[in-house]
This record gives structure tokens, C-alpha cells and sequence, in this order.
């Protein structure tokens, strides 16, 4: 079932309470559905797969922006039908929806108040696809979005779709694929995809290399990597909807990076574009690694700031190691690696989780999806990261010791989150045994041997 949508024009007031400024919107439109071939009468159909925190945000964002052009453009998302929402998380919400006025003026308007209220009081279960269409992403329950057409059948949400916007963890983005792929064997037309996953999985056969979200994509569906692209950047997706101004890049061909950042870009959110498309994936999953140790340092020293700067120089040291290994040009990546990292560890979900674990307050036995936070893709990135450095094929020459070792070897931080998540011999407090080096190296000695040994492994990422 599709969900309905209100948009309301002359003041360009929109459901969700916000006033927009519409100058150059049909325009950027107009040359997106012309660099497409619409002709007039002919949608534009625009589809995000996956309700987590961004996707929704990313849907919630096009729609306040372009919802208003009905006759040009058509936008959903889909999400599995069925995801109960549990009374406490009813409960939440109801004084959410009552602490905004906004918010409460246009439930009743829906006619759509009254369903809130009974979950509130255990009368009724609301359902996650439900709640999207009125506005409430159930991992971002604290930031109402704008009302979203919601469809739960995957073949009728993207049989047609021009775009798709893959807003759905790494860890799920290759099944969720093939289905489609099912559903587009009589397509004519190619879609352009873009990926906002971050995590990896390593892959060892016919040597040691890493698989990203596009390269699933590509792999599930046979989209030509030209129309695959993967756009991330250092933000937090309700800061995003709150414009709380951000930015972020659109990474993959000249073809479609270009006219799709025009399109993407508005006031609060630059976009700008790269055409290092594996590269920067691979960054964005790298840093939830190291997220998760961060937030684990900070809940066991109690919030020390010098705890969490000495565990900031080390984890730095390794991630600027790592790159040197995946990277011909390490330098290019520094900026954004270490920008998407800062704010990972200030607000991210993987940082919260490592906080949580250390506590007490999760145990490893829930598994990696969280109610409330979604997919918390730091885990199976530690996995996946360690593991393929851990081959002795990409071994590296060890300079204290003068014999080859595994690259993962000189990067304790990364061994002991491997120990403590993924084997579970130890507890938490190993992480900051690992800070406490007993060899007394510098964190600034891992990164010149990197700058001063051959260390680019081109396998790596795929390439020759």
C-alpha cells in the first residue's frame, strides 16, 4: 500500500511546519528529467530503499524540496511491513508529537492523532511503515520529518524507479538487491543508483580484497558501476533535517555525479562531487571501526578528556596507516576521513554503542541491531577489516622488529575491538590496555612508516 501526502501550496507552508524558499527548485528539476530523456507527462520517479535514520532523512529532504511538483516527480520509500513498535517507543513518541505543535496540528487535520493516542495508552500497535507516513522514522523517533509516501511491496517501489537511493545497511544491501533484480529483467532503461551505506565486507579469493555497498549493487543487479554512485559525508541525519548546515560529497562518474549534486544541493546541504567513488566508501566505513572503541573509552574514564585524546592520536595513527595501504594518494583523503570521524565519535550511533556496551547497558548477545538506532555497522566492519588485514599475502616489513608482518599487526586498537566484538575473549576495558603501550611508540611512528614504505596494496580495493 502507498501512504498518502499533504502538501499545501500558496504560502509554501509544508505539512511538517517549515517555510521554503522554492526559487531555481523547478529548474534544477526540469534539467534532471531532461539530462533523463522525460519527456512532459512522463514522472520522474524517485525511490529510497530502506527507512533507517539517513533514508529517511534523504526521502524527508527531496520531498520538502521537490514534493510540490507532482505533475514532474514522483518520491517514496519503501520499508518492510510489519516492524511492531513497542509500547515504551508509542509512549516516546506520543510526547513527542504533543511537546510540537506543528506537529500535533497536522496529525489531527490527517485525522491521524487518535491512533497515537490509543498506542499510548496500549489500546492499539503501531507499525514502523505506519508511523513513516505520518513523518516518524522509528530509529529517529526525537526528529518528526515531513509525511512520506510509504510503499512495503519492494517490486511495485522500484519496478519502474529511474532513481533508487539505497538507504539500507551494508549488511543488507546485497540480498535486498538480487530481489530487485528479479523485478528489472524487462526493463529497458538503466536506473542510477546511489548508495548512502557505509561498511564493508572482505572477500579472500583470488586474493585478499574489499567488497563495498556499489560493487554489491553492481554485482546483484548488473547495473554498470557508471550508474552507481555513493554519496556520505560528516553528519548527523536529524542535525541534516533540523538545517544545522552540512555537507557531504557524491562520489562515481562525471556522467551522473554532476548534474545529481546540482540537484541534491540546497542551502544547508552542500553537496559537492569526487570521482573516487570505492575510496571514500571504504572511508566511511572505516571510521564507525574505530567509533565504537571511542565511545568505550569515553563510558570507562568516565568522559576523561585525555583518555579519549590519547585513544583520538592512536585510532588516527591506524585509520592514516590503513589508507596508505588502500590508497596511491593517502593525503586526498585526510580531510574528509578525519572530518566524518569527529563527528562519528561526537554524535554517531557506533560511538553510542560502544558507550552502551561498556556500561553494561547492551550485551554483545543482541546482535547488532539495535531498536531505536538500527544497524550498527561498526560491527561486522571490525570483522571485515580485520580479517583481511590479518592476510599474510599483504604482509609489511614490521621496522622495530626487521621481519614481514600482517598489516593488522601495527594496528593494536583494531586487534583488541576484533578480541572484544567479533572472537568475545575479552571485556571492554581491554581497549584501554591497548592505549597503554608498552613499547612506548609514538602513534606518529606507525604513520612514518607508512609515508616511508612502499605499503599501496592496488589489490586491495580491486584493482590490478
Amino acid at each position: 500500500m502507498v501512504g498518502s501526502i499533504e502538501v499545501k501550496s500558496g504560502n509554501n507552508v509544508y505539512s511538517n511546519g517549515s517555510v521554503h524558499n522554492h526559487n531555481g527548485l523547478e529548474e534544477k528539476l526540469d534539467e534532471l528529467r531532461q539530462i533523463l530523456g522525460k519527456a512532459n507527462g512522463d514522472l520522474l520517479r524517485i525511490v529510497c530503499v530502506g527507512a533507517g535514520a539517513w533514508g529517511s532523512v534523504f526521502a524527508a529532504l527531496l520531498q520538502d524540496s521537490y514534493g510540490q511538483f507532482r505533475d514532474k516527480v514522483q518520491l517514496r520509500i519503501w520499508r518492510r511491513a510489519g516492524r511492531a513498535v513497542d509500547r515504551a517507543t508509542a509512549e516516546h513518541l506520543f510526547e513527542v508529537i504533543n511537546s510540537r505543535e506543528d506537529v500535533l496540528r497536522r496529525l489531527i487535520r490527517r485525522c491521524a492523532y487518535l491512533k497515537y493516542v490509543e498506542a499510548r495508552l496500549g489500546d492499539r500497535t503501531l507499525y514502523a511503515d505506519e508511523i513513516l507516513k505520518d513523518g516518524f522514522c522509528l530509529n529517529m523517533i526525537d526528529t518528526p520529518l515531513c509525511p512520506l509516501k510509504v510503499v512495503t511491496n519492494l517490486q511495485e517501489a522500484v519496478w519502474d524507479a529511474d532513481v533508487v537511493i539505497n538507504g539500507l545497511p551494508s549488511t543488507e544491501t546485497r540480498d535486498v538487491f538480487m530481489e530487485i533484480t528479479k523485478y528489472w529483467k524487462e526493463r529497458l532503461t538503466v536506473p542510477i543508483i546511489i548508495s548512502l551505506a557505509k561498511g564493508i565486507e572482505a572477500e579472500l579469493d583470488p586474493v585478499p580484497h574489499i567488497i563495498t555497498p556499489t560493487q554489491m549493487i553492481n554485482r546483484a543487479t548488473g547495473v554498470p558501476l557508471e550508474n552507481i554512485l555513493y554519496l556520505g559525508g560528516p553528519n548527523i541525519a536529524s542535525e541534516i533535517y533540523n538545517k544545522e548546515y552540512a555537507n557531504a560529497r557524491i562520489c562515481g562518474s562525471e556522467k551522473w555525479r554532476k548534474p545529481l549534486a546540482k540537484f541534491l544541493r540546497q542551502p544547508h546541504f552542500i553537496v559537492w562531487d569526487n570521482s573516487d567513488l570505492v575510496t571514500h566508501e571504504v572511508m566511511g566505513g572505516l571510521k564507525n571501526v574505530y567509533a565504537i572503541g571511542a565511545g568505550m573509552v569515553a563510558a570507562l574514564t568516565n568522559e576523561s578528556a585525555t583518555s579519549k585524546s590519547v585513544y583520538f592520536a592512536h585510532c588516527t595513527s591506524e585509520m592514516i596507516f590503513i589508507t596508505y595501504l588502500l590508497t596511491e594518494e593517502p593525503e586526498r583523503l585526510a580531510g574528509p576521513l578525519l572530518a566524518d570521524t569527529y563527528v562519528t565519535l561526537l554524535k554517531g550511533r557506533n560511538a553510542w554503542y560502544g558507550q552502551m556496551i561498556a556500561k553494561g547497558e547492551l550485551s554483545l548477545d543482541m546482535g547488532d541491531s539495535i531498536s531505536g538506532k538500527g544497524t550498527i555497522q561498526g560491527v561486522s566492519a571490525v570483522g571485515a577489516f580485520y580479517e583481511l588485514l590479518s592476510q599474510s599475502s599483504l604482509n609489511v616489513l614490521h621496522p622495530g622488529e626487521n621481519k614481514p608482518v600482517a598489516p593488522v599487526e601495527l594496528c593494536p586498537i583494531l586487534k583488541t575491538l576484533y578480541k572484544i566484538l567479533i572472537k568475545r575473549e575479552q571485556g571492554p576495558m581491554a581497549i584501554l590496555q591497548a592505549l597503554r603501550d608498552e613499547n612506548l611508540n609514538d602513534p606518529r611512528d606507525r604513520i612514518e612508516i607508512a609515508q616511508t614504505h612502499a605499503f599501496y596494496r592496488p589489490s586491495l580495493l580491486g584493482q590490478p
